[in-house]
């Protein structure tokens, strides 16, 4: 049995240029080897194929039969070592691989998508997977491995403290969200005081702590709350049917329909905190999108009256 140990990337490429030059001493000279160096590695490379690889000419060697079946394997290898070799120089240069991006659902209203296109245009070698769900589930992936970054919030349970590392991306302030034919929806902020007697449309089953709650309590009252709808498109439609009013998160403002209004509130505006979370050995892709999710900036947040 021929022993594939001598036959390291080394020795196949001596063996190649050996190979390609017909001369010991020109694979030397070219690969700044002596002459003897290379005799005694091509020696060693033909005992482990169990017989001659070069055949001794006057001027030069050529292939034996043996060394020309070698010699095509060898630079298949030799070629797959390149293309693996740049594939990785790619990966670490953040110009390659699979991008696996985690994040909550607001986050994909503007900001993740907005990353997201900046980042695709300067590293279109990069595939790139999304993930959404709440940010418990997603901090789960990502400290098993599945997920590269994540984009998470501190609402409603707080921040993760365990994982990698968790970077700040800004304060998402809530607004709140009324019909156009609103009473207040003329004013360019709202007090929230003024809308103690409003009925709010929520998603949270009643009594769990929420910043509406919060807020209120501060504001000295308690707001009366009204139906429930999971989805932020349901809540809009309550709202624009005037059964209601609602909180919106500034990072989903550019969802909301035409026929609502958004307004910043008065005084300390109930808010949460956005972050990046990345694993302890992070990939340069998933540096540079955190980079661009730091430079996103908000737009047209309010609606115009």
């Amino acid at each position: 049995m021929m022993n594939t140990h001598a036959f390291d990337a080394t020795a196949l490429r001596l063996f190649d240029e050996v190979a390609r030059s017909g001369s010991f001493t020109a694979a030397a000279e070219l690969l700044g080897y002596t002459q003897s160096a290379v005799s005694r590695r091509i020696a060693a490379l033909e005992r482990a194929a169990g017989g001659p690889l070069f055949e001794r000419l006057a001027r030069g060697v050529r292939l034996t039969p043996a060394g020309v079946s070698l010699h095509r394997h060898a630079v298949a290898v030799l070629d797959r070592l390149e293309r693996a070799g740049e594939e990785l120089a790619a990966i670490h240069g953040g110009n390659a691989g699979t991008l696996r991006i985690g994040a909550f659902a607001t986050a994909n209203v503007d900001l993740v998508p907005g990353a997201l296109r900046r980042f695709a245009e300067t590293h279109p070698g990069v595939e790139l997977r999304l993930v959404e769900g709440l940010t418990g589930r997603l901090m789960d992936r990502l400290d098993a491995g599945a997920l590269d970054v994540a984009v998470i919030s501190d609402y409603p349970s707080g921040l993760p403290v365990e994982g990698g590392e968790i970077v700040p991306l800004r304060d998402d302030r809530l607004l709140v969200a009324l019909p156009r034919t609103h009473r207040l929806a003329g004013d360019d902020t709202v007090d929230l005081r003024d809308l103690a007697q409003e009925t709010w449309i929520e998603a949270a089953p009643g009594g769990q702590p929420t910043l509406l709650l919060t807020a209120c309590a501060a504001a000295g009252f308690t707001p009366r709350s009204g139906l429930r709808v999971a989805e932020w498109t349901g809540k809009f439609g309550f709202v624009a049917a005037g059964l209601g009013v609602t909180l919106v998160p500034e990072l989903a403002a550019r969802a909301v329909p035409a026929d609502l209004v958004l307004r910043p509130l008065r005084g300390q505006a109930p808010a949460r905190r956005v972050y990046a979370a990345l694993p302890r050995t992070p990939l340069p892709a998933a540096l540079e999108f955190v980079r661009l999710l730091g430079e996103w900036e908000t737009c047209t947040m309010v609606s115009p009256t």
